[in-house]
């Protein structure tokens, strides 16, 4: 069984077809889902689905592109939602310098201040970090001390070399739906160099579907195909994938079952 460790049930894409897609986990062959916020409209959503369904968690957070939306009163509300066991992580946090749609020196403050929030709160951080690796990387060193319940980097996107960087803050990585693209040379280069106990699988549904259903809605049930493409890429049994990525993706979110 997997675990689809970051998607968007809370996109008004899927939730309509919140029921029965969750309904479907286990003839899908998940074991669970991670549904992920990135404003406060939909971190309250994901904490209200995680509460709902048995089989979902929730993560909360202020997205780069929100960040000029952070506040002292968003911070304390994502304390409030973070007070259910269903809660996991904090995020989706981080930078995306390809629209820069809040300023670069604003999404650098909430960055922070998210990672020191979830510090107090005593969860993990999840991280998008989009063409700005080397300022997340200054960013996360300089906070290292606040880093002590775990780091994902969600979608990761960066190089073989920058995993070996972010290793050295015992980070985990997730892939997605990009791994099965014509042009995914670099990111198949950097999942061959994540250490096996930090891989993680993710869709991050409905966007980044998997070939060869592309231009499409993405699904929680597509991280098959993205399992699949890992089997491949990293020469080891479905069998095998299955279990690294379930026991990883419990280890950091502690409070998964």
């Amino acid at each position: 069984m997997l675990i689809d460790s970051h998607c968007h049930l809370n996109d008004e894409r899927l939730l309509p077809e919140a029921d029965n897609i969750i309904s479907d986990f286990v003839a899908d062959g998940l074991e669970s889902a991670i549904c992920v916020g990135y404003d406060m409209p939909s971190s309250e959503k994901a904490a209200e689905l995680a509460d709902k369904y048995e089989k979902l968690y929730a993560v909360v957070g202020i997205h780069p592109h929100d960040a000029t939306t952070a506040d002292y009163d968003k911070y304390e509300r994502i304390a409030t939602l973070s007070s259910s066991p269903k809660v996991v992580g904090i995020g989706e946090i981080g930078l995306d310098y390809h629209y820069d749609l809040s300023p670069r020196a604003i999404q650098k403050g909430a960055f922070r201040e998210q990672i020191e929030l979830a510090d107090t709160l005593g969860l993990p951080v999840v991280l998008h970090i989009r063409e700005a690796y080397e300022d997340a990387r200054q960013i996360l060193f300089e906070a290292r001390r606040y880093l002590n319940n775990g780091v994902l980097l969600h979608c990761y996107s960066g190089s073989k070399e920058f995993v070996k960087v972010f290793s050295e803050l015992d980070a985990y990585f997730a892939f997605g739906g990009a791994i099965t693209f014509n042009n995914a040379k670099h990111n198949l280069e950097a999942m061959k160099a994540v250490p096996l106990d930090r891989l993680l699988l993710e869709t991050d549904c409905p966007y980044m579907t998997p070939v060869p259903y592309r231009g499409k809605t993405n699904y929680p049930r597509l991280v098959n195909l993205v399992a699949d493409k890992a089997c491949e890429v990293l020469e080891l049994p479905r069998e095998e994938i299955e279990r690294i990525t379930t026991e990883n993706t419990k280890r950091l979110f502690i409070r998964m079952k």
